[in-house]
């Protein structure tokens, strides 16, 4: 038996987004979004409603796009429930440093292990649509085992919008493209 709950946006798991941009001053500003992901091979897709962060896509043209973990879990949600239009010092606060990113306008964060450096495709302010070009993904060295990312270590977190809460994205289960074949 199945209990309907009416409509909801329970896509699980939903990656916990920060987009880095700069201000028109070149100042950073970061922001957590749970409504993004792949669009195509090359592209992101994000909903954004009007932030300080849309403002700045405008001028810059450029984000980057971390996943945050379970070690950022209180900055990403800081970044995410203050608006750096009301608070000035937000990055200080939420303890985090960056560099810029020389492949686009945009900051990195060093405090989160894996960014996607985008341009802006298109932003479509009345839909509230982000679609970025992925230029370049980067990811801090200590993340990477015999030439290869370890996601397991990275410990990226996924917003539970059912529970309201930050969980962990678990332990491999299987090889994709691959266990399936079993049933053929």
């Amino acid at each position: 038996m199945r209990k309907d709950f009416g409509c909801k946006t329970w896509i699980l798991p939903q990656p916990v987004l920060i987009i880095g941009t700069f201000d028109k001053d070149g100042n950073p500003n970061a922001m957590n979004a749970a409504w993004g992901g792949m669009y195509d091979y090359d592209k992101v897709v994000i909903a954004l409603s009007k932030h300080k962060t849309t403002e700045n896509l405008k001028v810059s043209k450029a984000f980057s796009l971390a996943f945050a973990t379970k070690s950022t879990v209180e900055a990403a949600d800081y970044i995410g429930i203050v608006s750096q239009n009301k608070e000035k010092d937000k990055i200080k606060k939420a303890g985090l440093t960056f560099t810029k990113s020389n492949k686009v306008n945009a900051p990195l964060f060093d405090q989160f292990p894996l960014a996607l450096e985008c341009e802006v495709d298109s932003f479509n302010e009345d839909e509230g649509v982000l679609i970025g070009k992925i230029i370049n993904a980067s990811v801090d060295e200590k993340y990477i085992k015999d030439g290869k990312v370890d996601t397991e270590a990275l410990e990226i977190i996924a917003f539970d919008p059912i529970n309201a809460k930050y969980r962990l994205v678990g332990k491999e289960v299987a090889d994709a493209f691959k266990v399936g074949f079993k049933l053929k």
